[in-house]
């Protein structure tokens, strides 16, 4: 969602204000790219991801059980951090293809699709033009128009 005149405004003064204030952190921020940081925790997650599954191995040989099973754990978070880590990397955090659109004057639990096959829904979505997102920010402009 787009940020008004107003809003944009006020952003700009805060950025001012941070420059002037603390021009060293203000130019380590706009100088550093945060795919840097998304990078260096994808690898630190796969370093984990390693460690676990050496506490897994260690579990399972030695027989003692909490090792192993808090060497799996340790493999499923880092996994999980490293996934979310990559997605925010590239950009894929927009939620796009998460549901299937409900048509205006259908009730609430009724959708469109419902019975169909997988690629009927994606059709009938794509037929839409609009993401999941896109739909969600259509509903609060909505809101706030009748509001």
């Amino acid at each position: 969602m787009p940020l008004s005149e107003h809003e944009q405004r006020q952003l700009e003064q805060i950025e001012q204000a941070l420059y002037s204030d603390y021009p060293k952190l203000a130019s380590s921020v706009r100088a550093q790219d945060p795919r840097v940081h998304y990078k260096r925790r994808v690898v630190e997650a796969a370093i984990g991801f390693l460690i676990g599954v050496g506490l897994l191995l260690a579990g399972v040989i030695s027989k003692i059980i909490p090792v192993g099973v808090g060497g799996f754990l340790v493999m499923l978070a880092c996994a999980m951090w490293a996934l979310t880590s990559w997605r925010h990397m590239g950009g894929i955090v927009s939620g796009r293809g998460l549901g299937v659109a409900r048509s205006q004057g259908a009730p609430r639990g009724a959708r469109e699709g419902r019975g169909r096959g997988r690629r009927a829904r994606r059709r009938a979505r794509d037929r839409s033009g609009l993401s999941f997102m896109e739909r969600l920010e259509e509903r609060w402009r909505r809101r706030q128009e009748r509001g």
